[in-house]
């Protein structure tokens, strides 16, 4: 990673470690900071930075650190609900807050989280403040909903790809275009360019997300840091699996049929079977195409923010790793 990347990184990870948020009850505000430690990319804050420093200059981390903070306070929030929907066992390789400890405090903990979130926002100059929570409480609003979304899917026969592609824009990609409007609107960035800038995380957040969706299903375990098939396993609507619904031969079918509608089986033996069909489809090629798709129109509304190319480079250029990452 870039030097100055990597340098964001340790001050957000830093200010998150140091950060008060709450001492007593003990078993209310360990969860918080141990999920606030299990490492991740931090992409959401570090978003929030590069759009304010393309405005306000390279060494003006300090100044956006703390509302960035908010952005990756609620994102951790999410997470630590959707792993108790999800029954999921891991979180970066390590045991989720509810596996830990156990549901009600995994909920309870990510209450505060949220609370703290809004309290991270509002140290924004009173002039932003209103649109600032504006459209943070537009973005939580529809990552609930995309959340709502997927559990839907989970009850449902049929998911089309565009219902798909809305569910998957709503619970992850309208939080990275929040994180880059956020950093605009605080730069004193025009509502066109930040208007961009929402739609330029928007539509790589649709492409971070079908590349989530590819490696669940092809990663290397050594360095996946969940369990590799983990929607396979689970029947996860995923765009890999619509589309091989939607392409398969009659014995295809049948056979994805049959894996779908099995109660007891050996997890590698169906990950490797429903992976297999995917590779005779193709699948893996065709959401490589999807995501290029959303990545292109992504760069396209960069290329229309209104400042000079080279001060939107490490944009650029971390949209490009996102992509070419392998975990």
């Amino acid at each position: 990673m870039d030097a100055r990347l990597q340098e964001i990184i340790d001050k957000i990870n830093h200010k998150l470690a140091s950060h008060t948020y709450g001492n007593q009850p003990t078993e209310l505000y360990e969860p918080i900071r141990y999920i606030l430690t299990l490492g991740g990319k931090r992409l959401r804050p570090l978003l929030t930075v590069l759009a304010y420093q393309m405005y306000q200059g390279d060494d003006t981390c300090d100044d956006i650190i703390v509302p960035a903070m908010a952005v990756e306070v609620f994102h951790n929030f999410t997470l630590m609900h959707d792993d108790i929907m999800d029954e999921a066992p891991l979180r970066r390789g390590k045991p989720t807050v509810h596996e830990k400890w156990n549901s009600n405090i995994a909920i309870l903990s990510g209450d505060v989280m949220m609370v703290q979130a809004y309290d991270l926002l509002l140290g924004v100059p009173a002039k932003r403040l209103p649109e600032v929570m504006r459209a943070f409480n537009r973005c939580a609003a529809e990552v609930c909903e995309g959340q709502q979304w997927d559990m839907n899917f989970e009850r449902r026969d049929v998911v089309t790809v565009e219902e798909y592609i809305d569910m998957i824009r709503q619970k992850t990609a309208v939080l990275l275009g929040f994180s880059l409007q956020l950093g605009g609107v605080l730069a004193g960035a025009s509502p066109e360019d930040y208007q961009h800038l929402y739609n330029f995380g928007v539509n790589i957040g649709i492409s971070f997300q079908l590349k989530d969706d590819l490696l669940d299903v092809y990663a290397d375990q050594a360095k996946f840091g969940k369990q590799v098939g983990g929607d396979i396993i689970a029947n996860k609507k995923t765009f890999l699996l619509i589309r091989a619904l939607e392409n398969a031969s009659p014995q295809q079918r049948a056979a994805l049929d049959d894996w779908l509608n099995r109660i007891t089986f050996e997890k590698e033996v169906k990950v490797e079977a429903v992976r297999k069909i995917y590779d005779e489809l193709n699948i893996k090629g065709l959401t490589q195409e999807k995501m290029t798709d959303y990545f292109n129109t992504g760069m396209q509304h960069l290329q229309q923010v209104g400042v000079d190319d080279s001060r939107k480079e490490m944009l650029r250029h971390f949209a490009e790793e996102l992509m070419a990452r392998d975990k």
